[in-house]
């Protein structure tokens, strides 16, 4: 299923996924850009979120920023004290053993990708900024969720959710086609 046969009404999920753009770039290389982030976010909750306790009709709030390069090494520069940008950041807000009040939506949290770099490496990776875009929001949902690549039995699991999301959004396996 392409990303875009796959919407909330398939999906049957009151999810609130908030995409901002705040780096023009991304209009004009990837004019879809917005829309794409959501179906990305949309398929990864709707895949992953059952095995974290997430009901399917449950009211969840994901944000998703595309920004550019400084914006992105500002934040990793004061959230995890690494002076670089890097391609996508996940700042989780959603605590398993602290479920929402009842009635308010769970806030999962807000992931950030950087232009530049998020670019870079799709044309180093020969991949449409399309696809790795969709990669790297997947990615990032991931992370909200609770999903990790700490150690090698994270990352195999945590590649092989990414692959089965991604090929259902259209996506070739970034894993298993390298450069």
């Amino acid at each position: 299923m392409n990303h875009r046969a796959m919407n909330h009404r398939t999906m049957n999920r009151p999810a609130a996924i908030m995409v901002s753009r705040d780096c023009a770039a991304w209009d004009r290389a990837c004019p879809a850009a917005l829309e794409q982030a959501e179906a990305a976010a949309r398929a990864a909750l709707f895949c992953a979120g059952a095995d974290r306790g997430l009901t399917p009709h449950g009211r969840v709030e994901i944000g998703i920023r595309l920004a550019d390069d400084a914006t992105q090494q500002r934040l990793n520069r004061d959230w995890r004290g690494v002076d670089r940008p890097t391609n996508v950041l996940a700042f989780p807000a959603w605590d398993r053993d602290m479920p929402a009040p009842p009635g308010a939506p769970l806030l999962l949290g807000d992931v950030v990708l950087a232009y530049e770099t998020v670019a870079a490496e799709a044309t180093e990776q020969h991949k449409t900024l399309a696809d790795h875009l969709t990669h790297l929001v997947v990615h990032g949902v991931l992370h909200l969720l609770g999903h990790d690549h700490l150690n090698e039995t994270e990352a195999s699991a945590m590649e092989t959710l990414e692959a089965t999301i991604l090929a259902g959004l259209g996506v070739r396996d970034p894993y298993r086609h390298p450069i």
